[in-house]
């Protein structure tokens, strides 16, 4: 027989130890608690099997009618209060074809009728506006920058401190952003034309109402000649031309209510310039730098020069010399042309402002001895003509992003002082003596302004138009 094998004390131990544990489960009922709760997960288990059979029963009842896809009244082509479709359509009524959509005039590479092009709820309520384009032009108002130069005469006037913005002369023109201000000169009117980026043209006569029984009425009139942003506005009391993305130069004649193409280009337009010696000569800046003079009388362009390696932002004339030109591109550069000196295939500058981002405007004081400049890259150059190597940079914040028209530095009524936009909400206004800058502010200022123009014919009178359509027209005080 085997000798018994003596426990080590250790292998005792363990063995006290799992009778122990074994007594105090027992004490516990653990055994009879952990068989209740595997009952119980059996149970929910075979419920949840229940529960998807139905499901799946579900899914395989009858298929429901068919889904009803909305389709909004632009996308079928119909205006606003077109009845439309069936609200509830069936098998019986098949929803029709949608019609093809019709191209608004603007469109059209065509003459429009300004009744056609004219925005407003009655097509014979902008008869004011033609009365006063009307009276404008039969009194001839001079818009030569030699008469706004000698327009203050001795008189100072100094707007840091004699311009003033009221409640009245505050409102919204156009809806969208503003890229073209002028004023049709009169000197016994206040009118402003501005053009948006929807290729509206819209007018404001502020003193509409007064001693004609019509107080109540607004003076805005809003019409669409274009069907892209509208770059630029040339105007003289007998011609108002627009230019536009859309490549076409129209001119507003207000004698034959029309808006006739002057001009049409596979090119969007970016800039245009009636010619101080020839009204009926237009110089459009197209394409990527190229820039064409348009003889009105004749049908056709005379001459085309490429002067820019990027757009033509700005042209303008000297008003003491008008075979000065200058311009302004997105390449970084300003420069000076002689037009007496342009060949067809080789022009040469007098002078080249050079800045280190895109210019965005270039334009003669009124006396024509300076150049101001505006670029992106946040200066004002100050350029005198009779020494073409005094250049002043001016720091200004330019950087107004893209949903902001770009800032452009406008000359008022003498060779003193810049207007441009300020970030935030007011005009700055710079002395060319002292290159120092003093900012017009105002509670009516509720939007940042963008681009300005000064009234040729009263001085202190200043507009300026801001992104959401509105325009504030400052007067002196």
């Amino acid at each position: 027989m085997a000798t018994e094998k003596t426990l080590t004390d250790y292998e005792s131990q363990r063995l006290e130890n799992i009778r122990r544990n074994g007594e105090m489960i027992a004490s516990l009922m653990l055994h009879s608690k952990a068989s209740e709760v595997s009952d119980f997960f059996k149970r929910s288990s075979s419920k949840s099997t229940k529960y998807t059979h139905k499901i799946k029963k579900q899914k395989n009842s009858p298929p429901r009618s068919p889904l009803v896809i909305r389709r909004s009244l632009r996308t079928r082509g119909l205006p606003p209060n077109h009845s439309g479709y069936p609200s509830t359509p069936t098998d019986s009524s098949p929803i029709p074809p949608s019609p093809k959509p019709e191209f608004s005039p603007a469109r059209k590479r065509e003459q429009i009728h300004i009744n056609d092009a004219f925005l407003g709820e009655i097509a014979a309520s902008d008869r004011p506006l033609i009365d006063v384009i009307l009276a404008a032009a039969a009194a001839g108002a001079d818009v030569d920058g030699g008469s706004r130069s000698n327009l203050l005469g001795d008189y100072k006037f100094d707007p840091r401190s004699s311009m003033v913005l009221k409640p009245e002369n505050v409102g919204k023109v156009l809806p969208e952003r503003i890229l073209s201000v002028q004023f049709l000169p009169s000197a016994n009117r206040t009118v402003v034309v501005v053009g948006n980026k929807l290729g509206n043209v819209g007018f404001w006569n502020l003193d509409f109402g007064i001693g004609d029984g019509n107080e109540d009425e607004s003076g805005i009139y809003v019409y669409a000649p274009h069907s892209a942003p509208v770059s630029g506005i040339s105007v003289h009391p007998s011609s108002i031309f627009t230019g536009s993305y859309d490549g076409l130069v129209r001119k507003m004649d207000v004698e034959k209510e029309t808006f006739n193409v002057t001009y049409s280009s596979e090119n969007s337009i970016f800039s245009i310039c009636q010619w101080p010696c020839d009204i009926e000569s237009l110089y459009i800046g197209e394409g990527a730098g190229d820039l064409k003079h348009w003889d009105e009388r004749a049908g056709k362009a005379s001459s085309k020069w490429g002067l820019h390696e990027d757009r033509i932002n700005t042209v303008d004339f000297s008003p003491e010399n008008c075979y000065l030109m200058a311009t302004s591109s997105t390449d970084g550069t300003a420069c000076i042309w002689d037009l007496r000196r342009m060949k067809n295939h080789q022009p040469e500058q007098l002078n080249v402002v050079r800045h280190k981002r895109a210019v965005h405007s270039a334009y003669f004081s009124p006396t024509g001895n300076y150049l101001a400049t505006t670029s992106i890259d946040d200066t004002v150059g100050i350029i005198s003509l009779s020494d073409l190597n005094d250049i002043s940079m001016v720091h200004h914040y330019n950087q107004t992003g893209r949903w902001l028209s770009s800032f452009r530095a406008i000359w008022g009524w003498d060779d003193s002082f810049l207007f441009l936009g300020n970030m935030r909400r007011a005009v700055d206004v710079i002395s060319i003596t002292s290159k120092t800058k003093t900012a017009l502010a105002s509670p009516e200022m509720t939007s940042i302004p963008c681009r300005f123009a000064s009234h040729p014919c009263q001085i202190g009178t200043l507009a300026g138009a801001a992104a959401g359509g509105k325009v504030f027209v400052w007067t002196k005080s």
